[in-house]
C-alpha cells in the first residue's frame, strides 16, 4: 500500500509562484507563507499523521476569517493552482497533504466559538476549533457533544466533519455525520454557500450538508459548522474486561450486542496492543491476551446495567473485570486507551494503521483472518479499536524498506477479508491519498465514475484537494 501511492503531478512552480504573489497582495505578509522565501515554516505543512510522502507546498494561506478563504480560492483558481485545507494535520490517510504542491489553506486560526444555544440543542463553530476545546464548552453548559476521536485534544472540527470522524462513543451515538445540521462552505473560485438548517427535520432539496460530510475537504472548504448537541448524562460508569484470548473477548462483544445491551463505548485490544500498553507503563495483569474497554452512561442507576454486562463477560470467558471506582480511575483508563496509537508507534520505525469495518457479528472472524495474514506473511500486526461498532484499527508495524512488499500483501489481504466479511475499507480515517487506489476493491466503476461527476460540479477545474479519493486520471487499481 505505501509503495502504491500515487505519483501527483506538482502543479507549476511559476503558476503557483504567481498565486503566492498575488495572495500576499491581497491579504498581506502576516498571513501569506512563501516556500521560496519561509521554506522552514511551510515545511510544517508539508505532512499529517500519516504514512504518506511529505510534500512541501509552494504558499501557505494562514487564514483567520472566512473572507480569507474566499480570497484564497478566488485567486489560486484564476491562476489554476491547487489548493490543500488543513486544520489540525491530525488524518491518517494523507488527506491534508498538499501532493500536488501548491497552496495550504490552513484553518487553524479560525478558533471561534459562536453559540452555544441550550434551548435548541446546537453550537455554532467555526473550523478551526479544537474539539476538544469545544467539548469542555458545551460541557460547561450541560451539554454533550458524543463524537469522540482520540486525537480530540488536537484535531480541528472542521477536519472532523471532512473526514466524517467517529471514536469510541459511536457504539451508541454514532459518527460525526449524525451531528452536522448545517454550513457555510466555500466553493474553489470563492462561492459562498449556506447549506442545512439549525432545525431537527428539514427535507428542503437535496441534502448538500451530508454530501459534503465525509469529502475530505474536495468539494468544499468550511467556514462555520452548525452542530446538534445532546443533553449531558448525568452518570457515567467505566469497566475493564480482560481474557486470555482475543477469541474470547470478540465472542464477549457479540455476547453484549445479542443481549441487547448498549453500552457507550466498547473498545477492544489485542495482544499485540497490550506489548505495547505495557511498555508505555500500563500495569495490566500478565495472564491477559486481550482486554474490552467497556462504558455506560445515562441518567439515574446505573448498576442494573453494569451488572449485566459484567455477567456477559464473564460469560464469554473474561478472567477478571475491574469497574473504575471514581473519575481519576476512569481517568487513566481513557489516557491508557487514548495513548495508544503513539505508544504503538513507539514499537517499530514505520507504523501504519487502518481502520476497517466489518458487522458487529463478524469482529472475531476479522481478527482471526488478521492472524493468518500475520503469521503467512510474516508482518508484525496487532489491533484495537472500536469493536462495538465493529470498526476496528488493524496496525502494520515495520522497521525495513525491504519488509514493504510483504506490507503491502498484507494490508490487500486484509482488505479482501474485511469486504468478504461484508465491511467496508474505512470506518472513519477516510480515503485520502493512501487508500486511493484500493477504492475499486469495494466500489463499482459506475459507483465512482458519479461520485467524480458530483466533484466536477462542485469543483471543475480539479483544484481543491488534488489526488485524494480517487486515483488520477481515472487508473484501476491494479487487481481490478
Amino acid at each position: 500500500m505505501i509503495s502504491l501511492q500515487p505519483d501527483i503531478p506538482r502543479v507549476d512552480a511559476a503558476r503557483a509562484e504567481r498565486a503566492v504573489i498575488a495572495l500576499d497582495r491581497a491579504l498581506g505578509g502576516s498571513k501569506v507563507l512563501s516556500a521560496r522565501e519561509a521554506r522552514a515554516r511551510c515545511e510544517a505543512y508539508a505532512r499529517d499523521e500519516s504514512e504518506t510522502a511529505p510534500q512541501v507546498p509552494d504558499g501557505v494561506v494562514l487564514a483567520t476569517d472566512s473572507d480569507d478563504v474566499v480570497t484564497c480560492l478566488r485567486i489560486c483558481e484564476q491562476h489554476e493552482v491547487p489548493v490543500t485545507p488543513r486544520g489540525g494535520g491530525s488524518g491518517r490517510t494523507g488527506g491534508a497533504v498538499p501532493v500536488a504542491g501548491g497552496v495550504v489553506l490552513a484553518l487553524e486560526g479560525m478558533r471561534g466559538i459562536k453559540e452555544i444555544a441550550r434551548e435548541d440543542l446546537l453550537v455554532v463553530v467555526e473550523p478551526g476549533v479544537v474539539l476538544g476545546d469545544m467539548m469542555k464548552a458545551v460541557e460547561a453548559e450541560g451539554l454533550f457533544y458524543p463524537v469522540d476521536p482520540s486525537s480530540l485534544g488536537y484535531c480541528a472540527v472542521g477536519g472532523n466533519v471532512a473526514e466524517n470522524a467517529g471514536g469510541p462513543s459511536a457504539f451508541k451515538y454514532g459518527v460525526t455525520r449524525e451531528y452536522v445540521l448545517g454550513c457555510e462552505a466555500v466553493l474553489m473560485g470563492g462561492t459562498r454557500l449556506r447549506a442545512g438548517r439549525r432545525t431537527v427535520k428539514g427535507v428542503t432539496g437535496y441534502d448538500v450538508v451530508a454530501t459534503m460530510v465525509g469529502s475530505e475537504g474536495t468539494l468544499a472548504v468550511f467556514t462555520e459548522l452548525t452542530l446538534r448537541l445532546l443533553p449531558k448524562p448525568t452518570a457515567v460508569r467505566t469497566l475493564v474486561a480482560l481474557f486470555s484470548a482475543v477469541a474470547h473477548a470478540g465472542k464477549c462483544v457479540s455476547e453484549i450486542v445479542a443481549r441487547g445491551l448498549q453500552p457507550r463505548c466498547l473498545e477492544l485490544v489485542d495482544d499485540g496492543a497490550l506489548v505495547a500498553l505495557r511498555a508505555n507503563g500500563a500495569a495490566i495483569d500478565e495472564r491477559a491476551s486481550a482486554l474490552l474497554l467497556i462504558e455506560i452512561d445515562g441518567v439515574g442507576d446505573l448498576d442494573p446495567l453494569l451488572e449485566q454486562i459484567g455477567d456477559a463477560c464473564v460469560s464469554a470467558g473474561a478472567i477478571d473485570v475491574v469497574v473504575a471506582q471514581d473519575e481519576a480511575q476512569r481517568a487513566r483508563l481513557w489516557s491508557a486507551r487514548r495513548e495508544l496509537s503513539p505508544a504503538v508507534r513507539r514499537l517499530c520505525k514505520s507504523k501504519l494503521s487502518e481502520d476497517v469495518v466489518v458487522p458487529r457479528s463478524k469482529v472475531a472472524e476479522l481478527l482471526a483472518a488478521c492472524d493468518r495474514i500475520r503469521d503467512e506473511e510474516q508482518v508484525r500486526m496487532l489491533a484495537y479499536g472500536h469493536a462495538g461498532d465493529g470498526n476496528l484499527h488493524v496496525n502494520f508495524l515495520w522497521d525495513h524498506d525491504d519488509d514493504l512488499p510483504r506490507v503491502d500483501r498484507a494490508i490487500e489481504r486484509m482488505f479482501h477479508a474485511t469486504l468478504a466479511l461484508g465491511g467496508t475499507l474505512s470506518g472513519e480515517h477516510g480515503i485520502g491519498v493512501l487508500k486511493a487506489p484500493y477504492l475499486p476493491l469495494e466500489q463499482s466503476p459506475e459507483l465512482i465514475a458519479l461520485q467524480r461527476r458530483i466533484k466536477d460540479a462542485f469543483d471543475p477545474k480539479g483544484l481543491l484537494n488534488p489526488g485524494k479519493i480517487f486515483l488520477p486520471g481515472g487508473a484501476p487499481h491494479r487487481a481490478c
